[in-house]
């Protein structure tokens, strides 16, 4: 999707810290292969962010399910352990999409995960007691620095 669509999560990102900040390099997942073709697009993606190995910095999310990334609840993607970059989403994550997998972020210098809204709060929580039916609980990086609000904390 392209980062000017409301759902982007890079186009969220670029409009509220990346355009503002110097950055070294920004790896987009958009355009990683023409044509749309989403596991094409992944295995290209997945060769440039390899070469660029070891990333500074990996930014990440959590949902209200305990998903992260794009790596949901019951997701064959979560099972993934000899590839960085796979296609993901289901009949709840309808947009075509690529996630990185947890050996990618693990592979990563320092991982940060945000987590904002009241409506996260059961998700963190499951996150914290270990459940890893929470795909966010199995996140594992040299370094993981959680920034919770007030709201997500409780």
């Amino acid at each position: 999707m392209p980062v000017t669509e409301p759902d982007s999560n890079e186009g969220m990102a670029r409009a509220v810290w990346l355009d503002r900040v110097p950055v070294g390099a920004v790896h987009s997942m958009a355009g990683a292969a023409p044509g749309g073709d989403v596991d094409a697009t992944a295995a290209a993606y997945e060769v440039a962010l390899r070469a660029s190995a070891p990333l500074d910095l990996v930014h990440l999310g959590l949902g209200p399910d305990g998903h992260t990334a794009s790596l949901f609840p019951g997701s064959a993607s979560l099972d993934i352990t000899d590839r960085w970059v796979v296609a993901a989403g289901d009949a709840e994550h309808p947009h075509p999409r690529l996630t990185f997998t947890y050996p990618a972020i693990a592979a990563a210098r320092t991982v940060v995960v945000t987590v904002a809204g009241a409506d996260k709060r059961d998700a963190l929580a499951r996150v914290r007691a270990g459940d890893t039916t929470a795909p966010a609980a199995r996140v594992d990086a040299a370094e993981v620095v959680w920034l919770v609000d007030a709201a997500a904390a409780g």
